[in-house]
């Protein structure tokens, strides 16, 4: 689908290292991200950009993980905000982007497999890694066929959520699979709103099966698209809570945006209202 591969189950850290990881407890992929962070910030002094890695890759175990999560997301789609001292003795405001969201060929996509991650006091290996620009912004965990789903959340994603959470920090979202069905959702939500993706397109063959989701959702275009618009940090009643797009929701808003720019191109206008239905909101759009 577009992501380069590589298995790191041998990986051995230490300064030569072709991550960059000089320890396990570094759940990013140190020379890609640097790599990444030159590449889309020409120009930027070597300070700058030494800011913006630090501030990604900081420890923020202190933190709630939804709370951790937001910021670094929040990171993701804004830029870092660095200051960088100039020749007159002052402080220049710079911004570090860190994904390029509009041209996704400008961005580094590798999927790993068998990555140790050793947290305070365990050290586990989860299935796949999906990292952009060295982040890890994927995790997959995959079953046997005929093994029930739930079992990679109850023994594995719950598992590492206790003993490396540091993994989640970047995380947009978690597919669990048995090769056969596929599930998806927010780290941190409980197994029963994890849901499959059943439709590649609008008005195409329902599936739930694992071809379905990897197109719908790993695409690199659609997965960037998920990442950066399809992901709410919600405070609700218990706290913080994130939602994830479901694919009737993905589908129908970007088709609603594709029919407001086919409007502008035929300089039409465009009303648009919302209206309540059940207890959740839906977008319906009238064109004149």
């Amino acid at each position: 689908l577009g992501w380069s591969h590589i298995d790191l189950r041998d990986e051995t850290p230490g300064p030569a290292n072709p991550t960059g990881r000089t320890s396990f407890q570094q759940v990013v992929l140190p020379a890609r991200l640097r790599a990444a962070l030159e590449r889309l910030n020409p120009g930027l002094p070597t300070d700058a950009l030494s800011q913006a890695e630090e501030v990604l890759t900081r420890d923020r175990s202190a933190m709630l993980p939804l709370n951790a999560n937001r910021e670094v997301m929040q990171l993701l789609t804004d830029g870092v905000a660095v200051q960088v001292r100039n020749d007159k003795g002052g402080f220049d405001d710079l911004q570090v982007r860190v994904i390029d969201w509009r041209d996704v060929s400008a961005n580094d996509l590798v999927v790993a497999s068998q990555v140790w991650i050793e947290g305070v006091l365990h050290k586990r290996r989860p299935d796949t890694i999906g990292y952009v620009n060295g982040l890890p912004l994927l995790l997959a965990e995959w079953k046997a066929p005929g093994k029930a789903l739930a079992e990679a959340y109850d023994k594995n994603l719950r598992d590492y959520r206790d003993t490396i959470p540091r993994l989640f920090d970047a995380n947009g979202f978690v597919i669990l699979s048995n090769g056969v069905d596929a599930v998806m959702g927010a780290s941190h939500a409980p197994y029963d709103v994890f849901a499959p993706w059943k439709r590649l397109e609008e008005g195409g063959p329902e599936s739930v099966g694992l071809e379905i989701m990897l197109r719908a959702t790993c695409e690199p275009a659609r997965f960037l698209d998920l990442i950066e618009n399809f992901l709410l940090f919600d405070e609700a009643r218990g706290g913080l809570r994130k939602v994830v797009g479901k694919y009737h929701q993905v589908l129908g808003v970007n088709r609603a945006i594709e029919a407001v720019r086919r409007v502008q191109d035929n300089q039409g206008r465009l009303g648009v209202f919302w209206h309540t239905q059940g207890s959740g909101k839906s977008l319906s759009m009238v064109m004149f």
